[in-house]
């Protein structure tokens, strides 16, 4: 094996551990995080009824990024996940890390995400 792969199926494993406390409801849905090399992606979803309340990523226009793999663009990402997310009524969330070290990229999204009012 790759030490591509190895991470790959280090990080799958985190994440299923994590994703059996962590289950996102209509009241306090989940919030998921997805961190690539380039791009850092961010979900509300309800795992009861199995969809995607509200997203964001650093690919939208919108966000006018330059780099999509850095804090900056993560905490972009958080202000515009919470701002959605209020705008449809939620204010309180399931954190999930997605396997990812909270840290770097991660934790700043979180914190612009709690900085703009979700709570978790």
């Amino acid at each position: 094996m790759t030490t591509n792969s190895t991470k790959y199926v280090k990080r799958k494993k985190r994440h299923a551990s994590i994703r059996v406390n962590v289950k996102g409801t209509s009241e306090r849905p989940r919030l998921n995080v997805f961190r690539s090399s380039k791009h850092i992606y961010a979900q509300l979803i309800d795992d009861v009824k199995g969809e995607t309340i509200v997203a964001a990523s650093t690919l939208e226009n919108d966000l006018d990024v330059k780099n999509g793999g850095n804090k900056d663009a993560a905490s972009k990402v958080g202000e515009l996940i919470a701002k959605r997310a209020s705008e449809k009524g939620y204010e309180s969330v399931v954190f999930d890390r997605g396997g990812f070290v909270y840290h770097g990229r991660v934790e700043a999204l979180a914190d612009a995400a709690r900085e703009n009012g979700l709570k978790f």
